[in-house]
């Protein structure tokens, strides 16, 4: 597939969002992974909350690493800036071009082999600094690309498709983007993209830094019984903090959930879906009462979705540095070099 190209013609009836744009010219090249992969449904999300949020592709500067998850940058936002780095190294680099050019919205793409592994030191320095992004995991607590190893997000006692348990402890980057100072934290289901949608887009318009934890399966190697990241599993035990839609093609299914209470929903292939409505106390912007609430959910074997966290009065790393309004890249010769007189006046501030 991979020689193939999308077709350029646009269906005169396609819908167009205030730019004259279609959903088509926010997608990229064709998928090459795994049919039924996830990362596809992320990608689909980020098509249509750019799309709804009327950006101009020209205007997003995409970065990634390496895995599968980082593979995915080239299947949506074709026409944008785009960058994949080295295993892990994606939010150092990011934090590099967002000091340069701070006119651009930046979309960090990565996985928990990437974030969670080699790359957890430069993860858990960009939350800190408050880098104004879009921090998207694509989590499957597996290697994909290496056929399937455990990764430092799998859950103690997951079990590995050959049957392995897993028996060391995991890493929460979620847990760890609250601890770190995230002003935008949130988890999501691949599954659910009515709610993933509007969390990414809250995610690229917030003006810090935003991390999303986005649980994905792994359909080759970690969606079996026993996996704890496989779509039977989350959808059983989501613990939502959001509102969740429920479509289906057969026969509507339909529940009455009080607010606080759990529900569960037999589908129509037998499996259940359990339901919690919104809490009318959760505050989302309590950073103790979020990690606090994800920690004893998760205690029940719960998977907590939706918006966890959020300062509506953030700030990022520009303004902790006090940096020029105009993007570095824009600044005219004159303006980088001032002249000896300015840089007597600095080195003497220093002495």
């Amino acid at each position: 597939m991979t020689y193939l190209a999308k077709p350029r013609i646009h269906h005169p009836a396609l819908p167009a969002n205030a730019l004259g744009y279609t959903r088509r010219d926010y997608e990229g090249a064709i998928s090459t992974l795994c049919a039924g992969c996830g990362h596809d449904s992320i990608s689909a999300a980020i098509i249509q909350a750019c799309w709804e949020l009327d950006i101009e592709p020209h205007r997003v500067a995409k970065l990634s690493g390496i895995g599968c998850s980082s593979k995915t940058p080239d299947y949506f936002l074709g026409a944008s800036h785009g960058f994949n780095t080295v295993h892990g190294r994606m939010p150092s680099v990011l934090t590099g071009a967002n000091l340069a050019n701070r006119d651009l919205l930046y979309l960090g793409v990565s996985g928990d082999g990437d974030s969670a592994s080699i790359g957890l030191g430069q993860f858990a320095h960009s939350m800190r600094r408050g880098v104004r992004m879009a921090y998207i995991v694509e989590n499957n607590g597996v290697y994909g690309l290496t056929k399937g190893q455990f990764s430092a997000t799998a859950d103690p006692g997951s079990k590995s498709k050959k049957g392995v348990v897993n028996t060391d402890s995991s890493i929460d980057l979620v847990a760890m983007a609250l601890q770190l100072g995230a002003t935008y934290v949130g988890r999501g289901f691949s599954g659910n993209k009515a709610q993933l949608v509007p969390l990414i887009k809250g995610a690229i318009s917030h003006g810090g830094a935003a991390f999303i934890d986005v649980i994905s399966p792994c359909v080759a190697f970690n969606n079996h019984p026993g996996s704890t990241k496989s779509y039977d599993y989350v959808r059983e035990h989501n613990e939502s903090v959001s509102r969740i839609d429920f479509i289906t093609g057969r026969e509507e299914i339909t529940a009455e959930v009080a607010p606080g209470e759990v529900v569960d929903v037999r589908q129509h292939d037998g499996t259940l879906l359990r339901l919690r409505a919104l809490h009318p106390d959760y505050d989302p912007t309590s950073r103790h009462a979020a990690m606090s609430y994800m920690q004893e959910h998760q205690a029940r074997g719960e998977v907590v979705t939706g918006l966890l966290y959020v300062d509506p009065l953030a700030t990022d790393l520009h303004t902790a540095l006090n940096t020029s309004a105009i993007a570095l890249n824009a600044l005219e010769a004159a303006q980088l070099c001032p002249g000896a007189q300015a840089l007597d006046k600095l080195n003497a501030s220093l002495r």
